[in-house]
């Protein structure tokens, strides 16, 4: 007998996704099929020379693409080079973001230069266009991380690089990234889950919610009255969903919670809020993931924070330490996730 493969194209797939057969033929020549796979290829540059201020910014397909490389990246089914030059402004205080993002574009084969504002010019009140007009002649492309939402967009509108949002005030689209890659490591799929987020209605709120509605998850977010997520992201996020998944907004942290895959909460202050700190801490109290509250959820439910923790404010110690939290896969992914998103704007081969 002879065993032989053969690659033809499926119907239903694209045209990048061939199919491999294997036949076993018997001295007479007949051939029986003995396998049937479809293989598919992740495209490395689907998103290549664009701009990610938003995760609004990308579409279903391009955002399952860049799942599938991160989880390929991560596996080291592939080993890509990009012989690029990363810049990093960050205004705010980083840890994970400054570090995924310096390890992603090392491993990637890149190079690194982290332009601290109180080192450069921009210190000194440089218009932002200047220094984004000069900056696209250094670097390949530029990561920031500031308040203003709009700072992002005058960069990405005047330079010609490849622009990343790595946390404004109004969003936070690669650490959402890493969150589906960990829920989707979690469940196997991650279509027709329910993420509930409990706590305030922040920029990483807002970023889950354009998340969620992208690859067909439900997502509630509980909030106290005057803390909801931005009213324009909610319709935007509605608007994606299509009325095939819920994006709800509520006040109630327990009846969000019941029976969700997924909880997820943040700091109840974030950068540049530290002054209402502890106005805010009887407001939140009842928005704690708890014991009490995770015991409302699927028995097999998952706990999220994207990080700094307060523990026994937004998050209890017994939650987070946990055998339900992936608190620390989610951190890690926040690396594989970030040099998938640099992969495939710089083209990497």
């Amino acid at each position: 007998m002879v065993l032989r493969s053969h690659f033809t194209p499926r119907l239903d797939a694209k045209i990048s996704d061939p199919v491999l057969k294997l036949y076993l033929f018997d001295t007479a020549g007949k051939a029986t099929e003995i396998y049937n796979c479809c293989l598919h290829i992740t495209s490395m540059a689907v998103l290549i020379g664009r701009d990610l201020l938003s995760l609004a910014d990308i579409s279903p397909t391009e955002l399952q693409e860049l799942l599938q490389l991160a989880t390929q990246l991560k596996s080291q089914q592939l080993k890509l080079q990009c012989n690029k030059v990363l810049g990093l402004l960050f205004s705010k205080a980083s840890t994970r973001t400054r570090v995924s993002f310096t390890v992603a574009m090392y491993q990637l084969g890149g190079q690194v230069i982290d332009l601290n504002p109180n080192v450069t010019q921009v210190s000194r009140g440089e218009p932002l266009q200047d220094t984004a007009r000069v900056l696209d002649r250094y670097l390949d492309i530029l990561a920031i991380r500031t308040f203003a939402h709009q700072e992002l967009k005058t960069f990405a509108h005047y330079a010609k690089i490849p622009v990343i949002n790595a946390l404004t005030d109004a969003e936070h689209p690669c650490q959402v990234l890493a969150d589906l890659l960990t829920i989707q490591e979690g469940f196997g799929s991650l279509a027709g889950l329910t993420l509930t987020y409990v706590g305030d209605g922040n920029n990483v709120a807002n970023s889950l919610m354009l998340g969620c509605a992208l690859v067909g998850m439900n997502v509630r977010i509980a909030t106290p009255s005057g803390y909801e997520p931005d009213s324009q992201i909610v319709e935007q996020a509605r608007a994606i969903a299509n009325h095939k998944t819920e994006v709800i907004l509520t006040h109630d942290p327990e009846l969000a919670a019941k029976g969700a895959a997924v909880l997820y909460t943040d700091v109840w202050a974030s950068m540049g809020q530290e002054a209402e700190a502890d106005n805010r801490m009887p407001i939140f109290q009842p928005y704690q993931i708890s014991e009490q509250l995770l015991s409302l959820a699927d028995p097999e439910a998952i706990v999220l924070h994207c990080l700094p923790a307060h523990r026994g404010e937004e998050i209890t110690e017994a939650v987070i330490e946990g055998s339900q939290s992936r608190v620390w896969e989610q951190a890690e992914n926040r690396l594989h996730a970030q040099k998938a998103l640099l992969a495939s704007i710089l083209g990497a081969e």
